[in-house]
């Protein structure tokens, strides 16, 4: 049982990394924070005093805004959804006994260590080009036109090149929580005349409810700041700017480090608006 002391020496222990934390957090929203307020235009006079609230009104009343919200949003939403259901048909697929096993597991995972410049490079050069990409020679093959994806259908396009990615990490997931289901249930409603869709609507699905919401609020954290494959692939153009790519283009491309210090709360606040919502979710089904 641990004692006053032993806690005390504990809290003494881990207060060094606690601190490293806390600045390695605070000092880049402190900083932020501060420049939200300032009139900050580094190659136009640069630091110009305060004009407090006036980044977030400009900011906010931008045609550009709400916009970009919506396709942040939306693109976060459709990758999700392929994650998880394509993350548990794989799963199921996995769970099957099969030859080589072990070695198509690792290659399903595979694409979740790619670099995700490296994989908007890929896809946008190997895949989706209208001239010599693969989908191309496929169009090509059944008579078709070639589809200029990056241009026609962008927004489809980064959520096909995010899920290809994020795929793995869904069915890794999953793939663990079915490994974890008890197989005698399984049996059971088998023997009770069960059909395969009815033992996975009703046995196996509701074991999912948990590792379901468990991946979908990791995967929401991270692509909120989805940036690379926008940059890469159409470079904000065709509807596809999300808050963050907004950002990007009113920091570097305007030169206006208040305005974007700004953009970068409002992106903190969507963040953790996200978050809440979906930690209630999350505590929801771990109470259940």
């Amino acid at each position: 049982m641990a004692t006053q002391h032993s806690r005390s020496a504990a809290r003494l222990m881990m207060a060094p990394a606690v601190f490293l934390l806390l600045v390695w957090m605070l000092v880049p929203l402190s900083m932020t924070l501060w420049f939200s307020f300032r009139r900050f235009l580094p190659l136009r006079g640069g630091d110009q005093g305060f004009i407090w609230f006036e980044n977030y009104s400009r900011f906010i009343s931008s045609s550009s805004f709400w916009p970009a919200v919506q396709t942040t949003l939306f693109i976060v939403g459709g990758i999700l959804l392929i994650s998880v259901v394509f993350g548990i048909l794989l799963a199921l697929l996995l769970d099957q006994p099969m030859w080589g096993q072990g070695i198509v597991r690792i290659l399903v995972i595979a694409p979740f260590f790619v670099m995700p410049t490296v994989s908007a490079l890929v896809w946008k050069n190997m895949f989706m080009d209208p001239t010599n990409g693969l989908f191309a020679h496929l169009w090509r093959a059944f008579g078709a036109d070639p589809v200029v994806w990056l241009s026609d259908v962008p927004l489809f396009s980064i959520i096909l090149i995010v899920s290809w990615q994020w795929l793995p990490f869904a069915t890794l997931i999953l793939l663990t929580a079915i490994q974890s289901l008890d197989s005698e249930q399984l049996e059971a409603a088998e023997m009770d005349g069960a059909g395969h869709l009815s033992r996975f609507a009703y046995i196996v699905l509701p074991h999912l409810s948990r590792a379901i919401t468990i991946v979908v609020l990791i995967m929401t954290i991270f692509l909120l700041s989805i940036f690379a494959e926008i940059f890469v692939t159409t470079g904000g153009a065709f509807g596809s700017r999300t808050l963050t790519y907004l950002i990007y283009q009113r920091v570097l491309e305007s030169q206006n480090v208040g305005l974007g210090s700004a953009g970068g709360v409002y992106a903190i606040i969507l963040a953790n608006i996200v978050a809440l919502f979906l930690m209630r979710v999350v505590g929801k089904n771990l109470d259940a």
